[in-house]
């Protein structure tokens, strides 16, 4: 009884050992994966410009088919629009909504209030309400009756500014949509508030053909800027890149070399490629390709050389689409980076 007990517990300890290995393993492959380096130029952001078409998606194709990622960091200022004032609504003063005066301002009040004096004066003297009006002939008669009419007219304006007085005690608010214009967050980036949305129109290029020997230094300049970023070689990059993305090229190594480590990006070997768009403007020309290339992507010490992240000898393969351009006569450079 005693032996079958000890068996029972050996076994119920044994399976909680198994899982806890279980969960250290996992945890330790998650932690493998955690360090990969996937660092590459441009460090898997999307950033850049695309001229006119910076916040408007590049079409999909049969290498990124899906929607690329919007520019997070990018000179082009974003679209931003605002509603227009509605109509009729009168601006708050001191921190309350305005209200209108007795009988509506201007002359209708002013003659309101000289009645309303003129009669609670006869009330205090004991001559009534319509007393303080005076009176017009024997005995008043005239003024009796231009008195009851006054008091008629009084007890409308009354009811008037009564009705008035309480409809404008209710809040009124700008709508946040007027018209077709949306009015975003002050608050948010300006890169998220319209990413790839058109409110209105935006003059967009003249589309343009590309040639083969273009796909050729397309495929150069993902090797070479590859290079170039492995060997932390600005000039090399100045020569293939625009300044906005040797700017984020330069930031990105400073912080590398801040933290002592470099990246190393090695056999970058283009698998597939393909034409979103390509357009002319300002005398300038863009084209947005997709590309899926193989590398090897890690990180090294600059004390000694060690790799602290990624794998020297296992390739990986991404998706990203880059942005060329080239100004009338001169040569590519690669003006934005976006993650398929």
């Amino acid at each position: 009884m005693g032996s079958t007990l000890m068996m029972a517990t050996k076994t119920k300890w044994s399976r909680r050992l198994g899982s806890l290995a279980c969960a250290v393993l996992l945890g330790f492959s998650l932690s493998l994966v955690a360090t990969a380096a996937d660092a590459r130029a441009g460090r898997s952001g999307s950033f850049g410009s695309r001229g006119t078409r910076t916040w408007s998606a590049p079409p999909s194709t049969s290498v990124a088919p899906g929607v690329a990622a919007p520019l997070t960091r990018s000179i082009t200022p974003a679209p931003a629009y605002a509603a227009p004032a509605a109509p009729g609504l009168a601006a708050p003063a001191m921190g309350g909504f305005s209200r209108p005066g007795f009988g509506g301002g201007g002359f209708m009040s002013g003659l309101f209030g000289g009645f309303v004096g003129a009669g609670l004066a006869g009330m205090l003297f004991g001559h009534g309400f319509s007393g303080g009006m005076g009176g017009y002939g024997p005995g008043g008669g005239m003024g009796s009756i231009l008195g009851l009419l006054l008091q008629l007219g009084l007890v409308f304006l009354l009811v008037r500014w009564g009705m008035n007085w309480f409809r404008n005690r209710s809040p009124q608010t700008a709508p946040r949509f007027g018209g077709n214009a949306y009015q975003p967050d002050q608050t948010a980036n300006a890169a998220q508030q319209a990413p790839y949305a058109s409110h209105q129109p935006v003059p967009m290029g003249r589309d343009m053909q590309v040639s083969p020997a273009d796909f050729d230094v397309f495929e150069a300049r993902l090797a070479e800027v590859q290079a170039a970023w492995s060997k932390a070689d600005l000039n090399a990059l100045r020569r293939l890149v625009t300044p906005e993305m040797l700017q984020y090229f330069g930031e990105q190594l400073a912080a590398d070399s801040s933290r002592g480590v470099q990246n190393k990006v090695e056999n970058v070997r283009l698998l597939k490629g393909d034409l979103a768009e390509a357009w002319e403007e300002n005398g300038l020309a863009y084209a947005s390709v997709a590309m899926e290339f193989e590398h090897v992507d890690y990180d090294v010490a600059l004390d000694d050389g060690a790799i602290v992240a990624g794998d020297r000898m296992a390739p990986v393969v991404a998706t990203e689409i880059w942005t060329f351009m080239r100004a009338s006569g001169g040569q590519w450079m690669l003006s934005a980076i976006q993650q398929a």
